[in-house]
Parts: structure tokens; C-alpha cells; sequence
């Protein structure tokens, strides 16, 4: 009788245990933000070897995530968890050994390709555990998780920069990483999923598969330009309310309100939209809300509308979000979902370069910035409907 409550129960423990990892995976990403570029430059870096420090980070969490998804789906997500986690605590203890610009480079590197095993090897843990019915509020969490990540770390990092150096503030997280780690050892051991004929599925699984299912590659083009617009918001922004005459305080409050909003729905009851309508549509509707909003961003000088259109982004997020985790899961087999969730995070890390650096090398100013970005995105959400509206034809024939 007590059985199935107690694998409720540990499948409960074992999801808030895998969100705590995600939270402060991204928690150590997004405090890096306000303190990176000054801490290359206080090392003698010059522009370009600052921007290179900081790309660095993706550059190489983009091969990690890749490398993650397939040793995930060969020896499973648990040992790759655990690799990624200690790996990456030690990292962290790197930062103050640097001494000049090219040893930053090469801590950076260290530091993004091991945290880069540990994001696609927890999603895929979510995704095993997700009752089919409820994977869409399931990832909302997730994706809660992740606002509150964006929200507390630049703000976390910024605050302590101001008291203490760079390398003290990467310990403290490197410390917090090696703890996590040595939770993780004894929480998810208990609980690590073994995935029956996982070598016999494998013989007959390429890569191409996945970029072959139209489901997948939605998800994919989701995860691309859900970051590449947020690479065109960290760029443009803060350029924008500079512009307007408002401090830098301003361009942060900007950016917590998309986040608290998108909090919000993922948390309240509204996030059962996602188990209950298919994820193409939640899809387009969020991407579409997301470019209305940089369309509204490009024209508006008010600050109380500011705050409204970055309020639209943060619905628009809400809904973007889940949709693709879920097409992802609904487009995978449990076999090969780390592979896919691999690419997919590659395609987070790819979206955040390629949107700051596409857009600033056009040099279109603030105004055609947010106008072209909005208008690719209400593009790629006119696509993904046009692709639906094909499916419904063939199924009615």
C-alpha cells in the first residue's frame, strides 16, 4: 500500500533535486554577466581578447552540450551529472589562478565545456521522470527555475563586485558547485535510471534522425531565437535607456520584469495550458508575443510602456519555453533524448553569440535592431503555423 507513495514520493525528491541543479547551473551563468568583461580588462585584455573571454564560455559549453547528450545516452545521465558537477566546481577555484588574458581564455574554456555536461544530462532526468500528461507544466517549473536564475545572478554578481574581487565570487560559487555535487552524489545515486536495450537502440540511432523529425527541429529553431533575441536585448537595451536618460539600474529593472512575469505563469495554475494545448501552438504564440514586443520596443520612448512591452516579452517567454522542452520530449525516445537535449542547449549557446554579434556588427542603432529582430521572429511564428496548417490538410485527406 505505502509502495507507490513512496516512489511518488522519491520521484518528488528527485525532481526538486535535479531543479536545484538546474538553478544554480544557470544561477553560475547569469552571475557571471556584470563581472566578467571588467575582470578581463583589470588583467591587461584588450577589446577583443575581452569579448573573446567572455564568448569563450559559450564557445565551449556549446561542445559540452553536445558531448553530454551522447555520453547521456550511452552511460546514462547520472555519471554525466556528476562528472559535470565536480568538474565544474574545480573550475570555478580556477579563476584565481589567473594571471594574464590567455590564461583567463583558458580557464573560460575549462569552465563552459564542464558546465556544459550538466544542463542536458538533468533535463533529460526531468524528461524520464515526466508523467506523458504533464510534461508541459513539468518543464514550466524548469523554466521557472531558470527565470530566477536570470533574476538573482547579475544582480548577486554586480552586488558583491562592488566588495570583493572576481576570483573570491567564482570560489563562492565553486564551493556552492562542490557541495551540490557531493549532494547529488548520495540524492541521485538512488534514483539513477537504467534504460533497458540502450546499446541495441543505439546501433540504429544517427544524429541526422534528429534533424530528419519535424517536431525536433522546431524545437531547435525555438531554442535559436528565443536566444538569439535575448542576445539582441543584452546588447540593445541597455543602449536604448542610455539613450533615453536613464541610469543602468533602469536596463536592469527592465530585464527582472520580463523575468518575474514569466516566473509567474510558470508557477500559477495557468502552466496546465501546456498539458493541455499542443506545444506548436503555445509555440507560435509565445514567439509571436515576443516579437510584438521588440517591434513595440523599437518605437516606444516611454518608460511605463518599457516596462509593458518587456511584460509581453515575458509572456511571450512563458509560452516559448515549455513548448520547446515539450516538442523535444514528445519528438524524442527516452534512448536518444540526451542527444537531443545536447543540441538543443547547443543551439541556446549558439543563439546568445550569434544574436549580439549579427546585430552588432549591422550597427543598425537601437530602433532597427528591435524592428528586424521582431520581425524574424513573427517570421519564424508564421512558419511554425504554416507547418501546422500543412499537417491538418494531410490528416483531413
Amino acid at each position: 500500500m505505502n509502495y507507490g507513495k513512496d516512489l511518488r514520493n522519491g520521484a518528488f525528491v528527485l525532481r526538486a533535486f535535479v531543479y536545484l541543479i538546474v538553478f544554480f547551473s544557470f544561477f553560475d551563468l547569469f552571475s557571471q554577466l556584470p563581472i566578467m568583461s571588467p575582470f578581463a580588462l583589470s588583467l591587461g585584455a584588450t577589446p577583443f581578447l575581452t569579448g573573446l573571454a567572455v564568448g569563450m564560455y559559450s564557445f565551449s559549453n556549446t561542445i559540452g552540450n553536445v558531448i553530454s547528450g551522447f555520453m547521456t545516452d550511452r552511460r546514462g545521465p547520472y555519471l554525466i551529472l556528476m562528472i559535470g558537477l565536480f568538474a565544474s566546481a574545480i573550475s570555478l577555484f580556477l579563476y584565481a589562478f589567473a594571471f594574464d588574458p590567455i590564461s583567463l581564455l583558458g580557464i573560460r574554456f575549462i569552465h563552459g565545456f564542464m558546465e556544459g555536461l550538466i544542463v542536458p544530462a538533468a533535463f533529460t532526468y526531468l524528461a524520464n521522470q515526466a508523467e506523458t500528461t504533464k510534461r508541459g507544466s513539468s518543464v514550466a517549473v524548469s523554466g521557472a527555475f531558470v527565470g530566477m536564475a536570470a533574476i538573482i545572478g547579475p544582480a548577486y554578481g554586480g552586488i558583491l563586485s562592488a566588495k570583493t574581487s572576481t576570483p573570491f565570487i567564482l570560489s563562492v560559487n565553486g564551493g556552492a558547485m562542490l557541495l551540490l555535487a557531493i549532494s547529488a552524489f548520495f540524492v541521485l545515486r538512488s534514483f539513477s535510471i537504467v534504460q533497458k536495450n540502450k546499446e541495441k537502440s543505439a546501433k540504429h540511432f544517427r544524429v541526422r534522425h534528429l534533424f530528419q523529425n519535424p517536431g525536433m527541429v522546431r524545437a531547435f529553431a525555438g531554442a535559436f531565437f528565443l536566444m538569439f533575441s535575448q542576445g539582441v536585448l543584452a546588447l540593445v537595451l541597455p543602449l536604448k535607456v542610455e539613450a533615453l536618460g536613464f541610469d543602468s539600474k533602469t536596463s536592469g529593472m527592465l530585464l527582472s520584469a520580463f523575468g518575474v512575469v514569466a516566473i509567474l505563469i510558470f508557477l500559477l495554475p495557468i502552466n496546465r495550458v501546456f498539458d493541455r494545448v499542443r506545444p506548436i501552438v503555445t509555440l507560435a504564440f509565445g514567439i509571436s508575443l515576443m516579437g510584438l514586443s521588440l517591434l513595440l520596443l523599437s518605437h516606444i520612448t516611454d518608460l511605463s510602456y518599457l516596462y509593458a512591452a518587456m511584460a509581453i516579452y515575458g509572456i511571450g517567454f512563458a509560452f516559448l519555453f515549455p513548448s520547446i522542452n515539450s516538442l523535444l520530449i514528445d519528438s524524442s525516445a527516452p534512448e536518444s533524448r540526451g542527444k537531443a537535449y545536447g543540441y538543443f542547449y547547443a543551439f541556446f549557446s549558439i543563439g546568445v553569440v550569434a544574436g549580439s554579434s549579427v546585430i552588432g556588427a549591422l550597427d543598425l542603432g537601437f530602433r532597427g535592431a528591435f524592428l528586424l529582430t521582431g520581425v524574424i521572429l513573427l517570421s519564424v511564428a508564421i512558419y511554425i503555423l504554416m507547418g501546422l496548417r500543412k499537417k491538418m490538410i494531410s490528416l483531413t485527406n
